[in-house]
C-alpha cells in the first residue's frame, strides 16, 4: 500500500539517514456564501440551509421548522432572487468573486514566504464551494495542518461559531486528524483597523469631510448577546479603535486638508435585521433617517463587519438605505465599499495568519 506521505532522505547515499515527513498546510478561508444563481429555486435552496442552521435561529426546532417551510420559504425566495439579480455579475455572485480574488492573492503571499507546501482555498458556509467539500481537496492532497480563518471580524455565533460546527461535522469522518488551528475573531487587529482607517481617509481625500460617518455592522437578535455572544461587544471593540486611529490621523499630512474629527462624528449601528424580535441597536436605516430629519444632510457609511462586498452592502447599504436617507431630507450619501481584495487588506489577512504558520513552521 503506498503512503499518503511523502518522505525525503536528508542525506543522499547514507542508509542510516532519517527520512524527514514533508508537512502540507491547508488555509482553509470561509464566508458566508451566496446562491448559485439569482433565481427563486437557486435563492430558496440556499435559504433552506441557511436558516434551517440551529446557530442562525434559535427557535424551537419544530416550531421554526414549520415557519420556515410553510410560510418564509414560499414568500422570501421570489423577492431575495429580485435583488441578487440587482448586485449579480456576469462572474456569479459578487461574494464568491471577491473571496476567489482574495483566496488568490492570500495564496500568492503565503507560497512566496512559506514555499508550495501551503496551500489556501475558500469555502462557503452555505452553498457552493462547500466547507467538506474543500477539507476533503485538503485531505486528498496529504494536509498534515489546517487553518481555518472565517472571514467575520467580529466573532458570532450565527457566522464563526456556525464554521467551526461544520469543520468539525466534517472532520468526525476522517480516520486521520490532522493539527487544527481556528482563529476565532479578528476585530482588533491592527492591520485591518489600520485597512479600515484607510478606506475612509481615501474617502474623505475624494468626497470631503461629511456630517456622519456612520459603521453599521450585521445585526443580531438582542436575546443572542444576554445569553453571552460577544458580538456587540467586539463590534464596539472595532469601532472604538477605528475611531482612534481616524483621530490620531485627523491633523496628519494623510488628508488634503486639515480636519478636526471629533467623537460625535462617529456612529455606530446595526442592519439587516429580521423578523419582530428586538435586535441590536440603533437600527441603521432608522438611524439614517433621523441624521436626515436632524439636519445633517451629507453621510458617509462603512461596514466592518463585512471582509467583502455582498447583498447585505450592494444593495441594503448602496441603495435600499441611501434611498432612506435621501427621501428623509439627506443631499448626499456614500457607501465605503468593503476591504474587498485591496492589497491593505490582503496583507492585514496574511498578518492575521502568519502566528498560526510560524508556529507550524
Amino acid at each position: 500500500m503506498k503512503s499518503r506521505f511523502t518522505a525525503n532522505n536528508n542525506n543522499v547515499g547514507d542508509n542510516n539517514a532519517n527520512s524527514k515527513k514533508v508537512f502540507k498546510t491547508g488555509v482553509l478561508l470561509t464566508n458566508l456564501g451566496s446562491p448559485a444563481a439569482p433565481t427563486t429555486g437557486a435563492v430558496r435552496k440556499y435559504l433552506r440551509e441557511f436558516l434551517s442552521d440551529p446557530r442562525v435561529v434559535e427557535i424551537p426546532r419544530l416550531i421554526w421548522l414549520i415557519i420556515l417551510h410553510g410560510i418564509i420559504l414560499r414568500i422570501r425566495p421570489q423577492k431575495s432572487a429580485k435583488l441578487y439579480q440587482t448586485v449579480w455579475t456576469e462572474q456569479g455572485a459578487p461574494l464568491l468573486v471577491i473571496s476567489r480574488a482574495q483566496q488568490q492573492k492570500v495564496a500568492a503571499q503565503l507560497q512566496q514566504k512559506y514555499g508550495q507546501d501551503v496551500i489556501v482555498d475558500i469555502a462557503m458556509r452555505y452553498g457552493e464551494p462547500s466547507i467538506p467539500s474543500v477539507l476533503q481537496k485538503f485531505q486528498q492532497a496529504g494536509v498534515d495542518n489546517i487553518v481555518v480563518l472565517p472571514l467575520y471580524p467580529q466573532y458570532a455565533g450565527p457566522t464563526t461559531a456556525s464554521t467551526f460546527d461544520a469543520v468539525s461535522k466534517e472532520l468526525k469522518k476522517w480516520r486521520y486528524i490532522p493539527n487544527i488551528s481556528f482563529i476565532n475573531s479578528y476585530h482588533n487587529n491592527k492591520s485591518y483597523i489600520n485597512a479600515l482607517a484607510n478606506t475612509v481617509i481615501e474617502h474623505l481625500n475624494e468626497h470631503g469631510t461629511p456630517d456622519k460617518l456612520v459603521l453599521s455592522y450585521h445585526g443580531m437578535p438582542e436575546l443572542f448577546y444576554q445569553w453571552g455572544d460577544p458580538y456587540y461587544d467586539f463590534c464596539k471593540i472595532t469601532t472604538d479603535l477605528l475611531k482612534k486611529e481616524l483621530l490620531s490621523r485627523s491633523d496628519s499630512n494623510l488628508l488634503s486638508e486639515k480636519l478636526h474629527l471629533t467623537d460625535d462624528f462617529f456612529v455606530m449601528t446595526f442592519q439587516s435585521r429580521f423578523g419582530k424580535a428586538q435586535w441590536l441597536q440603533p437600527y441603521t436605516d432608522e438611524t439614517l433617517e433621523s441624521l436626515a430629519k436632524a439636519g445633517h444632510k451629507h453621510i458617509a457609511i462603512i461596514s466592518p463587519a463585512f471582509s467583502a462586498d455582498c447583498l447585505e452592502t450592494l444593495e441594503e447599504l448602496e441603495h435600499e438605505n441611501r434611498d432612506i436617507f435621501i427621501e428623509a431630507g439627506g443631499e448626499e450619501y456614500h457607501y465605503i465599499a468593503a476591504l474587498n481584495d485591496r492589497d491593505d487588506h490582503i496583507q492585514a489577512i496574511v498578518n492575521i495568519l502568519a502566528p498560526k504558520l510560524n508556529a507550524i513552521k
